[in-house]
């Protein structure tokens, strides 16, 4: 297994999936912490429509909260989003 660190740019481009398979936007820009030094939140374009048909996006994207994220390889897989756009307290979490 390859333990070199990747910079997080590598991470722009990529595909963003909920755990059950739904296309959910692809990484456009990151948001940092530099004080503490993590990523804190994924800047998504080329939103799914259909997840954010009830939210006025326009062309501006969205950033979801880095916690959301499950997995990192060659795609991104965030928790259900679909279930997190729904909810009312999450709701107020993302960024548009």
């Amino acid at each position: 297994m390859d333990e070199t660190p990747q910079e997080i740019t590598t991470l722009v481009g990529r595909e963003v999936y909920s755990n059950n398979g739904v296309f959910v936007g692809e990484i456009e820009d990151l948001r940092l912490d530099l004080d503490a030094e993590v990523v804190n939140g994924l800047a998504l374009g080329q939103l799914n429509g259909d997840l954010f048909t009830d939210h006025a996006t326009g062309n501006k994207g969205v950033i979801i909260p880095y916690r959301w994220v499950r997995a990192v390889g060659d795609i991104v897989l965030v928790n259900d989003i679909v279930e997190r756009m729904k909810g009312t307290d999450e709701e107020s979490e993302l960024a548009i």
